[in-house]
């Protein structure tokens, strides 16, 4: 059964599975069952009118015709009396395939907002474009994110998209096609940012994928960060310094960022109200109490800090969005609280060495890049607020904490390697 354009006028014929295919809006109202084949066709069964010359089901029965369709059995005319052995058996409702897809659906589909034409050449061509909108449409409902399989379905789209613009000529086609191959690109990087690589001999594969807590981009914004706090701090000494970094992070969106005691504690275990106060002195942190109320705050009635300088009014610092921030600063909150560090009483510059060494590792967990082979002694020594003399005992109480398995300061740099345990903080140089 068939439609006018506008969808008003429906006429109803017999025709073979193909025709049907290539009619738009055509609905299949039933299949005729496989004729039988006990005993040959008869001369009189051959001489039947043919399906093409038949009058349509719609016909009355003043016409005096009755349809007769594949089953060979004439559909009766009103008023005469039926009987099993002249009315056919109604054919059974067509079934669908064992995924779940009628006929339509494997004709017709859609993808990125885009009708697939059902007349569309190569039959391949359209079957492809159908089921990749079918993938993009699954993997949308997914509960967890497969990045692997999303830069996989950007690929063949973006294949797909490109023959679809040489077969019909349209350009904006072939557009679509070169975003999906940078999606595609970008969510590659995405995934081997996050897995990292293997632990160990990556041949043997018997090794786990390292699971990183930043992206690589998001390690360059952290490296970003580090570098502000070490230029705008407003004391040198190391507490300070430590405390401005947390607070940044937390006010480095809108200049405004929620803390409470026990975060300040938890950072500068016996310096927090002292540091705090220097802050305040100093003009960088603006607080709407005191000093001792926001020390006396907890979690469930946080105090909301002020940094002047990265208020919305002023010159952006930085250019990330509050994912990463968020990001970021759960990430050096791992870092100064993790536990193995807090267990040595380590003190600030201690802790501000472990973020630099982690913000500055390859993804082997090695520090430096490849070709520096290792830390440049002066700059590590700079960020932490230590003569470059003493940094190989700092060093030496992280090898202590497992956070680093070496650490060599011969020469001019810091070389070394982060614990397996802590790899999944390292920044991906």
């Amino acid at each position: 059964m068939y439609a006018d354009r506008a969808g008003r006028l429906w006429r109803i014929a017999e025709m073979c599975a193909r025709c049907a295919a290539a009619i738009p809006d055509c609905r299949v109202l039933d299949t005729a069952p496989p004729p039988a084949r006990t005993t040959p066709a008869t001369t009189g069964q051959a001489a039947q009118t043919p399906a093409v010359e038949r009058e349509p089901a719609g016909s009355t029965a003043a016409d005096g015709v009755a349809a007769v369709f594949s089953d060979h059995g004439p559909a009766p005319v009103s008023g005469a009396s039926s009987s099993p052995a002249t009315t056919g058996s109604v054919p059974h409702a067509r079934a669908t395939s064992p995924g779940g897809t009628s006929r339509r659906a494997k004709r017709w589909g859609k993808i990125a907002q885009r009708i697939v034409p059902h007349d569309l050449e190569p039959d391949v061509l359209r079957l492809e474009l159908i089921e990749l909108g079918d993938a993009f449409r699954a993997y949308q409902q997914r509960t967890e994110p497969d990045l692997a399989l999303l830069a996989d379905l950007h690929e063949r789209k973006a294949r797909a998209f490109r023959l679809w613009a040489d077969v019909s000529g349209d350009g904006s086609l072939r557009h679509e096609a070169h975003r999906a191959e940078k999606a595609a690109q970008t969510t590659r990087e995405m995934h081997a940012n996050r897995g990292g690589r293997p632990v160990g001999d990556t041949a043997a594969g018997n090794h786990p994928v390292v699971e990183r807590l930043l992206t690589r981009q998001q390690a360059v914004h952290a490296r970003t960060v580090l570098a502000y706090v070490q230029a705008h701090a407003p004391h040198p000494e190391a507490e300070v310094r430590l405390a401005v970094l947390m607070l940044t992070l937390r006010a480095a969106r809108a200049g405004t960022g929620n803390v409470t005691g026990q975060d300040l504690t938890g950072w500068l275990p016996d310096d927090a109200e002292r540091v705090l106060q220097q802050l305040v002195d100093a003009d960088w942190l603006r607080l709407p109490g005191t000093v001792t109320e926001v020390m006396a705050s907890r979690s469930e009635d946080p105090v909301a800090v002020t940094v002047p300088t990265l208020l919305p009014e002023q010159p952006r610092p930085f250019t990330f969005g509050k994912t990463t921030r968020a990001r970021i600063s759960g990430w050096a909150q791992k870092v100064v609280g993790d536990r193995k560090i807090r267990k040595k009483k380590t003190t600030a510059a201690t802790r501000l060495l472990a973020l630099y060494t982690a913000a500055h590792t390859r993804p082997d967990g090695r520090l430096g890049r490849a070709e520096d082979g290792g830390l440049l002694l002066d700059q590590a020594a700079a960020f932490c607020a230590l003569p470059p003399d003493q940094v190989a005992e700092h060093a030496e109480l992280l090898v202590t904490a497992d956070w680093l398995t070496e650490a060599d300061t011969a020469g001019d740099r810091l070389r070394g390697q982060l614990a397996e345990r802590v790899l999944p903080l390292g920044g991906l140089l």
